[in-house]
C-alpha cells in the first residue's frame, strides 16, 4: 500500500510537472506571432531605395543625425536599416542594433501589463482609479479602462511641462507630481464622455497597478512583456539613470522659449534625461527589433485572453474616421501601434494583424514629435503596401486610407526646424 501511494505521488508530480511545461509553452507560444509567416529575403532594389530615401527625407526635415527602421511584409520580404551617424557633424556610423528612447510608445506596454492583470483576475478594467489609490483628489469616477482609452477627462502633463523637460532633463519627477499636474489642469470633459490624449492617463495607471500589485514597474514590464516577448534589449531604467542604456545615437531636441515656442539655434544635445518625466506613460528604452517584437504581439493579441484582445481594440474615433484609439493603442486603418517622442528621440511602430505588415522607425531629434515619427511609418506602410506577394494565395495588406504624397506633404508641415541644406 505505501509503495502503491507513493507511486501515486510521484505519477501526480510528474503530471503536474508536463501540465506545468505545456503551460509554460502555451504561455510562450501566446506571446510570439501567429501572423503569416515571413517570405525570406528583401525587396527589390528600387523597393529599398525608396524605403531608404523615405527614412532619409524625415531626418533632414527633423534635422536628425541618426535614423533606424524596419519593415517586415510577409508576402514580400523585409528592410532593416540604420542611417546617418550617433552624433551631429560625427564619424561613427549609426547601427540598426541600437538603443533609444521610445515616449509614448512605453503606454501600449503599461496598458498591456494591465489586461494581463484582468486576465489573472488581479484588477478589473472598471476598477475605479480610487480603489487602487485612495484619497487622490480630482481622480473621482475614472475607471482604468477609461484611463487606458483616453477618455478620462484629466489634462495632460505632458504638454504642460513641455519646456520643464527639455531645458531641465535631468530633474527626477515623482509619479504624484506628475498625475497631479495633470489632474489639476482643464478637463477635457467627464469621464467616458470623449477622447482627449493625455499622458496622466498612463502614470496613473502606473500608481494603480504599482499598489495593486506591490511590484515596481521595472518588474511588472520584465514579467508580462519582455521576458514573454524576448526584448532582451529594453527595460525602464531608474529615475537617476540619465544615460540610455546600450549602444544608442545621442538624442537632440530643439530649445523652448518662456512661451514654450520652439527655439531652433542651437539644438541642444540630450545626452543625459531622467526617465522619470515619463515613467509608464514614456520612459522605456528599446531597440528596432524589440519593438518589432511588441508590435506584432500589440496586433495579433498574442499575450493576452480573447476576451481582452477584443477589449483593446474598443476603440474610440480620435481624428479622421479611420483613426481610432483603443486601450493604450491606436488604429490606423488595419494598423494597430502607437508613436511617441521624448526629448532626444521619436519613434513609431504599427503592425497589420491580418498581412503581418510591421513597420518600426526611431529618429534622434524629438524636435517634430510623436507625429512625425507616425507619419514617417505611414509612408513607409504606403510604399510597402503596392509590393505583390512573392506567392500566390498570400495576405497582402489592405487598402490604406492615406497615399504616399499625403505623407509626404505632411511630413513636411510637421518638421518645423529641417536641417539646412549645404551650400
Amino acid at each position: 500500500m505505501r509503495r502503491e501511494t507513493t507511486f501515486r505521488r510521484v505519477a501526480l508530480a510528474a503530471t503536474a510537472g508536463l501540465v506545468a511545461l505545456l503551460l509554460a509553452a502555451c504561455t510562450s507560444a501566446s506571446g510570439s506571432s501567429d501572423l503569416p509567416p515571413q517570405q525570406s529575403g528583401g525587396f527589390s532594389a528600387d523597393i529599398s531605395k525608396r524605403l531608404t530615401t523615405a527614412l532619409t527625407d524625415a531626418m533632414t526635415l527633423a534635422d536628425a543625425s541618426a535614423g533606424f527602421a524596419g519593415v517586415w511584409a510577409p508576402w514580400a520580404g523585409s528592410w532593416t536599416t540604420a542611417e546617418g551617424t550617433t552624433t551631429r557633424g560625427g564619424s561613427t556610423p549609426a547601427s540598426v542594433d541600437m538603443t533609444f528612447r521610445i515616449g509614448e510608445n512605453t503606454t501600449p506596454m503599461t496598458c498591456t501589463v494591465l489586461l494581463e492583470l484582468v486576465d489573472e483576475g488581479r484588477v478589473d478594467l472598471d476598477d475605479p482609479l480610487t480603489k487602487w489609490v485612495p484619497g487622490l483628489v480630482g481622480a473621482e469616477g475614472v475607471t482604468l479602462r477609461e484611463l487606458c482609452q483616453n477618455t478620462s477627462g484629466i489634462g495632460d502633463y505632458a504638454a504642460a511641462l513641455r519646456t520643464n523637460f527639455v531645458m531641465n532633463p535631468t530633474r527626477q519627477w515623482p509619479p504624484l507630481e506628475l498625475a497631479s499636474d495633470g489632474i489639476a489642469m482643464q478637463r477635457y470633459g467627464n469621464p467616458g464622455e470623449k477622447y482627449g490624449a493625455s499622458a496622466t492617463n498612463a502614470v496613473l495607471v502606473g500608481m494603480a497597478l504599482q499598489n495593486a500589485t506591490s511590484r515596481s514597474w521595472q518588474q511588472l514590464y520584465k514579467q508580462y512583456v519582455f521576458d514573454k516577448l524576448g526584448m532582451n534589449a529594453s527595460s525602464l531604467p531608474t529615475s537617476d539613470q540619465f544615460t540610455v542604456p546600450g549602444k544608442h545615437a545621442t538624442g537632440y531636441a530643439a530649445g523652448l522659449d518662456g512661451a514654450g515656442a520652439t527655439v531652433c539655434a542651437p539644438m541642444r544635445q540630450i545626452d543625459r534625461l531622467s526617465p522619470s518625466q515619463g515613467w509608464t506613460s514614456g520612459g522605456v528604452v528599446s531597440t528596432v527589433s524589440d519593438l518589432k517584437a511588441f508590435g506584432q504581439s500589440l496586433a495579433n493579441g498574442g499575450l493576452l485572453s480573447e476576451k481582452s484582445r477584443k477589449s483593446q481594440v474598443d476603440a474610440v474615433v480620435n481624428g479622421e474616421s479611420w483613426q481610432r484609439y483603443g486601450l493604450g493603442v491606436q488604429l490606423l486603418g488595419p494598423l494597430r501601434g502607437s508613436s511617441g517622442a521624448v526629448p532626444g528621440y521619436v519613434s513609431a511602430v504599427f503592425a497589420d494583424p491580418a498581412s503581418g505588415l510591421t513597420i518600426v522607425v526611431a529618429l534622434n531629434n524629438s524636435t517634430p514629435g510623436a507625429t512625425f515619427a507616425r507619419l514617417l511609418a505611414q509612408r513607409l506602410a504606403s510604399i510597402v503596401s503596392k509590393v505583390p506577394p512573392a506567392q500566390k494565395g498570400a495576405k497582402t495588406i489592405a487598402t490604406l486610407p492615406w497615399s504616399e504624397q499625403q505623407t509626404i506633404d505632411a511630413l513636411a508641415k510637421a518638421a518645423p526646424c529641417p536641417a539646412k541644406k549645404a551650400g
